[in-house]
């Protein structure tokens, strides 16, 4: 397949429209206070600092008060930020998201989709993902190889089986594809109704092929209140106030 010569473009889509509950907060998790910020901020902080990113599409409620408080203080930017409407479900706010970077996007533009509440990404992984999938046919996503023994458990939280873990990672983001493709999949899945928890998995609907990147263990998802500490470890370590 012959390039097109036109070089394509890197943009990344946050997903901040979630509500949280498994934090037990009174407000949703991206928007609690982390190293002098809120949790959404670190977050949107790391794509707005890498150079490859020309802008960032994040995605919110309609009408989220949160995100108007921090609006109205922020900064001018160096890459635009376009401001998107979520959905029932991620799968629906990102392809909202995705909708409306294509306005701005050309349909082989590559679009790295990470979660709000993983403030803790460094900037060398996202490296790693552009370098190993700018060349691709599919694209693929960060991960992690599991290294603890699994267990398959039944209602009742009865082990039933260990689970062989060769071969076996956990999914992280970013996970990156091409604009049209991953609407093409995100509409499908949505179609036929099949529930899907990350993009890869709706592009795997596909029958393509996604590829693994290694990425680091300190790219945590903040998902229960503990987690909250070892993400103001990682800040304590980066150095940020």
């Amino acid at each position: 397949m012959k390039s097109s010569g036109v070089k394509k473009k890197y943009w990344a889509v946050i997903p901040a429209a979630g509500a949280g509950r498994r934090m037990a907060s009174k407000i949703p998790k991206q928007y609690l206070p982390l190293a002098g910020k809120t949790v959404l901020e670190q977050t949107l902080a790391v794509f707005f600092q890498h150079p490859d990113i020309s802008g960032i599409v994040l995605v919110i409620t309609e009408g989220d008060p949160y995100w108007q408080d921090i609006a109205a203080n922020r900064a001018q930017q160096s890459i635009p930020l376009i401001i998107a409407t979520g959905g029932a479900e991620r799968c629906h706010s990102v392809l909202n998201g995705l909708y409306q970077l294509s306005h701005y996007a050309q349909n082989n533009d590559w679009v790295l989709v990470h979660d709000a509440a993983r403030p803790c990404l460094h900037s060398t992984d996202i490296d790693r993902l552009i370098g190993t999938l700018s060349g691709h046919t599919v694209g693929g996503l960060l991960g992690l190889p599991m290294a603890d023994t699994v267990k398959r458990c039944d209602k009742q939280n009865r082990v039933i089986q260990t689970v062989e873990r060769n071969g076996l990672w956990r999914a992280l983001t970013p996970q990156m594809f091409p604009l049209k493709l991953l609407i093409n999949a995100l509409e499908s899945a949505i179609e036929h109704d099949v529930p899907i928890t990350d993009e890869a998995s709706a592009i795997e609907l596909l029958n393509l092929a996604v590829q693994m990147v290694e990425g680091q263990a300190a790219n945590i998802k903040i998902t229960h209140p503990g987690d909250m500490q070892l993400a103001e470890l990682f800040f304590t370590r980066k150095g940020n106030p």
